[in-house]
């Protein structure tokens, strides 16, 4: 095998929840680089309709479909649509996932709705996703399933006491990763592999936010930009000095989610420069 033979998906279906944006979309554009057929759902026609653009324009045809993950109705009803359009679905990436509710970057403490919230879109949302793909999976004995968990719902980090905002999304991806590995031994015997990816501190949407909340509560910050303090962060907190892309997300999914990972199941790999190792 050679090095640029790996993590190959020539002819496989894929199906990526959230794919529209951030580190979604960076999924999506490994994995049509990779070979595969790509389906992206997204809770926004706009954002879906503007991913399917960007990806075209680099000679890739992917199917956008609208769906939201909270729904089981819905999810039932995407897939329904992708096997029907594209003729199966071999690769479930479960990657939709909300930081907080509305208003997080103003406000120290996490709420009720950030409860509500981060469980119903990251811990429901997978589960909903993957219960609407294992009938496929199972009726043809084949399937390759990857939750985009979080290196912070594996530990700690850092000092900080009270109510911290980020309790309900590390809470939330715990429960991916514990997901994850039920799930792994469960569809075992059907010949489906279930895997988590934990990424550390990528530059999206997301962690502007998280970025800006922590400049809004300390006045400021050091006094640079958002994405200099975010910068400077990874500079100093992660061993390899920089933080990670969506395509390296990307990256490892495309691996565990090829024939090359066929005897890995059940396991949650961290992406993050080293920023924690467990």
């Amino acid at each position: 095998m050679t090095e640029s033979s790996l993590g190959q998906l020539d002819g496989k279906v894929a199906l990526i929840t959230g794919g529209a944006r951030g580190i979604g979309l960076g999924i999506a554009a490994v994995l049509v680089e990779r070979g595969a057929t790509v389906a992206i759902c997204d809770l926004a026609q706009t954002a879906c309709d503007k991913a399917v653009s960007d990806l075209g324009a680099t000679g890739h045809s992917v199917l956008g479909t609208v769906a939201d993950v909270t729904s089981r109705d819905s999810m039932e009803s995407a897939v329904a649509n992708v096997i029907m359009t594209l003729g199966g679905i071999d690769i479930l990436v479960a990657n939709a996932g909300v930081w907080a509710s509305e208003g997080y970057e103003n406000r120290p403490e996490y709420n009720d709705a950030d409860w509500d919230l981060t469980h119903s879109v990251n811990v429901r949302g997978v589960v909903n996703a993957t219960e609407a793909v294992i009938p496929y999976m199972k009726g043809h004995r084949l399937g390759k399933i990857v939750n985009i968990a979080s290196h912070g719902g594996r530990k700690p980090r850092g000092t900080a006491t009270g109510r911290t905002l980020g309790m309900p999304y590390s809470v939330s991806k715990a429960g991916v990763i514990q997901w994850t590995h039920l799930l792994a031994v469960e569809l075992a015997p059907f010949n489906i592999n279930v895997n988590a990816v934990c990424p550390g501190e990528l530059w999206t949407n997301m962690i502007e936010g998280i970025y800006a909340n922590r400049q809004n509560l300390t006045g400021g910050g050091s006094g640079g930009s958002v994405r200099n303090e975010y910068d400077e962060s990874m500079q100093t907190t992660v061993p390899l000095g920089r933080g990670q892309t969506p395509r390296d997300i990307g990256n490892a999914v495309a691996f565990l989610a090829s024939d090359d990972a066929a005897e890995i199941t059940g396991q949650a790999l961290n992406v993050n420069g080293g920023a924690r190792m467990n």
